[in-house]
């Protein structure tokens, strides 16, 4: 249990579970022609279902259940009481685990209820994780993908994605839809603003999940450097994410609405003159690089369709404009390649 990091989608770690655009976003900002032929690169992607197993158990009589478990997901059983539950592995000198665990599984049976409406079963999902993973092994044939994918339910603050020590944990109390009656409730809306909450939508499991696989090859070294840095690095992941699922709508990859997204490409000069004139691109001051890099509604300074996190939409389009200008660069290459130096060679200057 030496692994386990999790992961939201966004900058900053908060987690974006987005809506879906089926048309317009798909048609304007989706598909990417040339993206390689990945068919036949074998990738076997099977989701178990803990979070049936869990909400099965006899709360009156836990710990026979919760010993079950254990030799059935002996893989993740102490991922989920220790990391996600935080109650600490199951074992005879814990006996916390097993009280902790049953107050989560009384107190969170009817969201499992409810949950269970959306996600009775997951072929869908792993037909698009298989795609995504086989993009993946395409640009990174010695990366190890995870070996097993489990799917459970856990507090509501829990992560939305996990890679632990044997595979990919998927939490799918995050992901239960935009009306889903906790999300709007004042303790939701305390935990998830409503341009947060927005997203939570099943569309955005497959990009959480490339979010994590993106950040376990590249690890974010970014935290305390100059704001233009910042915002290339974090740019560079969107730009993976493009090679990883290239027919993909960029709301989902961005968590930006298509009306925001509309708004940056028809201003991207402005924005960029934005920047140069308030801005002091090589501030390490963190309360100024948290004004467009995160999470918000939108980004002060600006007008309120900007959305926020535009620095990393920025970011995003100068490293495109640096792999226009060095198209041999290999994805390796670019993910790899100093934020300093994409930004002198890119010359951005968006007209």
């Amino acid at each position: 249990m030496k692994r386990f990091h999790c992961f939201f989608h966004g900058s900053s770690r908060y987690l974006c579970a987005g809506l879906l655009i089926l048309l317009t976003g798909l048609f304007a900002c989706g598909h990417r022609k040339n993206s390689p032929d990945v068919s036949g690169i074998p990738v076997d992607v099977h989701i178990e279902r803990f979070d049936t197993a869990f909400f099965t158990l006899d709360s009156t009589n836990i710990l026979p259940g919760l010993s079950r478990l254990e030799r059935e997901y002996p893989w993740f059983i102490n991922d989920f009481l220790a990391n996600i539950l935080e109650a600490g592995p199951l074992n005879d000198t814990n006996k916390g685990a097993p009280i902790v665990a049953r107050q989560f599984l009384v107190s969170y049976l009817p969201v499992r209820d409810s949950i269970e409406k959306r996600f009775v079963r997951l072929n869908w999902l792993e037909k698009e994780l298989k795609t995504g993973l086989q993009h993946v092994k395409y640009y990174f044939p010695d990366y190890p993908l995870p070996r097993r994918f489990v799917a459970y339910i856990g507090p509501f603050d829990a992560p939305g994605v996990a890679i632990t020590q044997e595979g990919l944990a998927i939490g799918l109390q995050l992901y239960a839809g935009r009306h889903f009656s906790f999300y709007n409730t004042s303790q939701g809306q305390d935990m998830y603003p409503l341009y947060i909450s927005r997203r939570f939508e099943p569309a955005y499991i497959k990009v959480t999940c490339m979010d994590a696989i993106a950040e376990d090859l590249f690890p974010d070294k970014s935290a305390g450097r100059p704001l233009v840095e910042q915002m290339i690095e974090k740019g560079k992941y969107w730009w993976l994410e493009d090679r990883f699922l290239p027919d993909v709508p960029d709301s989902l990859k961005t968590g930006f609405t298509q009306k925001q997204l509309d708004w940056c490409q028809a201003n991207e000069e402005a924005i960029w003159g934005s920047f140069l004139q308030n801005t002091d691109l090589f501030t390490v001051d963190p309360d100024l690089i948290k004004n467009y890099i995160g999470e918000a509604p939108n980004t002060q300074g600006m007008p309120d369709s900007s959305p926020g996190n535009i620095g990393q939409w920025v970011g995003w389009q100068i490293v495109k404009k640096y792999m226009e200008k060095n198209p041999g660069i290999s994805v390796e290459q670019l993910m790899k390649t100093p934020a300093p130096k994409i930004f002198e060679d890119a010359k951005y200057k968006p007209k």
